[in-house]
């Protein structure tokens, strides 16, 4: 007599894990080191961000357009406080048995912004630091002979936190999402079946990259001062079209799944949440605190947050497909 395999219970978080997995194993000592190294990150720049909050010019030279502005960046500072805290939510989401329980769009969002916002800079400023030792200028100055913004220890300290936050942060994220969704990314793209969203898919990969060209141009005219953002920002733009092509195309066929996802996270992340956040920084009424932005650099801005959104679109049409394909083969 045969027997037949019951489907697990879909009332049971744990049911995507590994054979075997149990919620005790999400707090093994490796994750609890993750997660306090992710915690501890967040508290240099906090403890800063909040002394200037309280008033304090702690890091910021006499003569910074930054002190002539202070309602305004009180304002700013208040919103990144927040969004810094957020990433300690975050550690502990991803490392306890209830954050099993939280729906994927309402994990995948907050991740997919912080992803978004720290690979550039995780990317960026060791380029810069390579810049500068090389006798280059990076950071902290105008440029034309005013006072610096900021003392240069400061984007020392807050850039080294935010890159071991994505460090730590993303390791923590990949071990959670290797126990609630790793078959979604199995396989090589030429073995999977096609689905009834493919056509749709490939119409939005292909607008993505028919508008890619926008930001390029934006980035190489608009902003000449800065190379290497400008270069790091281009890879990232690149990597997020290439990874939506290869989701809605299935090429190269050999290609394991995780590489184009990867892409496509990552990259439309990065290019759709900078975009976000640089217009609307220029959009803040903080009069000549900063050269105002051109035309072209919010056309720049526009079409960074439009192609990135499409090719997020891309990979959650191609998530949901897979995901949906997995439920029908389990009733």
């Amino acid at each position: 007599m045969t027997q037949t395999r019951p489907s697990p219970p879909r009332s049971e978080p744990y049911a995507v894990s590994p054979p075997g997995s149990r919620p005790a194993e999400r707090t093994s000592p490796a994750r609890r080191v993750l997660r306090a190294v992710a915690v501890l990150s967040c508290l240099p720049y906090l403890a800063l961000k909040i002394a200037w909050i309280a008033g304090s010019h702690l890091g910021i030279p006499e003569g910074s357009s930054l002190l002539e502005h202070r309602g305004a960046m009180a304002a700013v500072n208040g919103v990144t406080v927040a969004m810094d805290g957020a990433v300690i939510v975050l550690a502990l989401l991803l490392t306890r048995p209830w954050g099993m329980r939280i729906p994927a769009w309402l994990l995948a969002l907050p991740v997919w912004v912080a992803t978004g916002l720290l690979a550039p800079i995780m990317a960026g400023f060791p380029l810069q630091l390579m810049v500068e030792a090389l006798g280059g200028q990076v950071g902290g100055t105008t440029g034309d002979g005013q006072a610096p913004l900021l003392d240069a220890w400061v984007f020392g300290v807050v850039y080294t936190g935010f890159i071991v936050q994505g460090l730590a942060l993303g390791a923590l994220f990949v071990l959670y999402a290797r126990d609630r969704w790793a078959h979604l990314w199995q396989g090589r793209l030429g073995n999977l079946p096609r689905g009834t969203a493919g056509a749709a898919r490939r119409r939005t990969a292909v607008a993505a990259a028919v508008l890619a060209p926008v930001p390029l141009v934006g980035k190489h005219v608009a902003d000449p001062a800065y190379d290497v953002l400008a270069a790091v920002s281009v890879v990232f733009l690149t990597a997020a079209v290439l990874g939506a092509w290869a989701l809605a195309f299935r090429r190269p066929r050999r290609l394991p799944v995780v590489v184009p996802l990867a892409l496509a996270w990552t990259g439309s992340g990065a290019v759709a949440c900078w975009g976000a956040w640089l217009s609307a920084a220029s959009l803040a009424d903080v009069g000549d605190m900063a050269e105002r932005p051109t035309q072209l650099m919010y056309l720049t801005y526009a079409g960074q947050m439009i192609v990135g959104v499409l090719v997020a679109t891309v990979g959650a049409r191609f998530l949901a497909e897979r995901s949906a394909a997995r439920s029908r083969r389990a009733v």
